[in-house]
């Protein structure tokens, strides 16, 4: 099978896969060699992501998007049920504040994840910015190129940011924006959602403080604890794009991974997609109307000691398409000097003798830095950190 798009000038067919012990057959022609990195590259350089190459008709996956062997869509079955948690009349009614500070807690200690209900930001923001995540990604090509890039600028399009470590190419485009502690101009931003952007992120920000007063009362700390330390000064929200696929069971959406920030607030639309791995099996995350999914990262599980979990979560293909999702990062993005050499270690209050520290200090930048080499790989970017 040869790629269109630009990618004809590879020439090359898809051979069976033979990773890990375990072989793929596909339709297409066996050709002895395969050059992964030179496909990888082409792909790169059209600029135009999988959207692309679903503009060009393909009706089979590419040899770099596929799985070692096929994921089974029908398998997951789990009869668990992430947590909802209702946030109406936390700030009012310190009971109601004490059973959902007890809700968060177990939560974020046996899942690293919940949803949320009355949350306070206006079901027509959140409609507008998965309006503006699919303007962007859907405008005119040859404008949407000149956002491409695999530098850290304000706003980064491309798709996967780990294209050139992990082993598996994902099915979506994404673009990222730094949008705390800095805010960007307007004019800085995409035309198609400049504006949204700016204003999902402003009623971001105090979401985000609010979840962040929860987790600390719910560690037993004060509840600007968090909030103190600097976890919800910096924001960047990521604009999620998963075209439809033709082949969804020999591709990912986004690989098997733990997120690289303190805590993630995801908008996910109707499309669903979404699934987190806990107690040895992967349960769906459906989509509920209104509601914003909440998920520890990384550095949550570092500063708690592995009080809280970040867990490993992934998103399936689909035929049905696109899916969008937007991801709001609290965390520090290593473009600021001071921001990225901030250290980051273990809460002292949470230690003890019984409890001694299970993690090295780090920085934001060298997490980080780790981290996007890594890639998506599956494996636990804290397991580098550990004591």
């Amino acid at each position: 099978m040869v790629w269109s798009l630009g990618l004809q000038k590879i020439g090359v067919t898809e051979p069976p896969i033979k990773r890990k012990k375990m072989v793929l057959v596909t339709t297409s022609a066996v050709t002895p060699e395969y050059n992964r990195k030179v496909e990888l590259t082409a792909f790169d350089e059209t600029k135009t992501g999988v959207k692309g190459l679903v503009d060009a008709g393909i009706t089979e996956v590419p040899r770099i998007f596929r799985l070692p062997e096929p994921e089974n869509l029908d398998s997951d079955q789990s009869e668990l049920t992430l947590p909802t948690i209702d946030l109406d009349g936390i700030d009012k009614d310190p009971i109601r504040r004490k059973e959902v500070i007890g809700k968060v807690k177990d939560a974020l200690e046996s899942w690293g994840f919940f949803q949320m209900v009355n949350h306070g930001i206006p079901i027509s923001v959140m409609e507008e910015m998965k309006k503006g995540v699919i303007g962007f990604h859907e405008q005119d090509s040859e404008v949407k190129k000149e956002w491409y890039t695999r530098d850290r600028r304000r706003l980064v399009y491309n798709s996967n940011f780990d294209l050139f470590s992990a082993p598996v190419t994902n099915w979506r485009d994404t673009f990222l924006c730094n949008m705390a502690p800095n805010p960007p101009q307007l004019h800085e931003l995409p035309p198609p959602c400049s504006d949204i952007l700016l204003e999902y992120s402003r009623q971001m920000m105090k979401l985000g403080s609010c979840i962040l007063m929860l987790i600390s009362e719910a560690l037993g700390l004060d509840p600007n604890h968090l909030l103190n330390m600097g976890f919800g000064d910096g924001l960047s929200i990521l604009g999620h794009y998963y075209p439809s696929c033709p082949q969804p069971e020999l591709t990912i959406g986004a690989s098997e991974h733990a997120d690289n920030s303190f805590i993630t607030i995801l908008l996910q639309d109707h499309v669903g997609g979404l699934k987190i791995f806990h107690q040895n099996q992967w349960t769906d995350v459906p989509p509920i109307p209104g509601a914003l999914v909440v998920n520890g990262g990384d550095f949550l599980q570092l500063v708690t000691n592995d009080k809280f979990v970040s867990s490993i979560h992934k998103v399936v293909a689909n035929k049905v398409g696109p899916r969008v999702s937007v991801a709001s990062f609290f965390m520090e993005y290593p473009t600021h000097p001071t921001q990225a050499l901030k250290v980051v270690e273990p809460i002292k209050e949470l230690l003890s003798e019984d409890n001694p520290a299970k993690y090295r200090s780090t920085t934001f930048r060298e997490y980080v830095d780790y981290y996007e080499v890594k890639g998506l790989d599956g494996t636990s970017a804290l397991d580098h950190f550990k004591i």
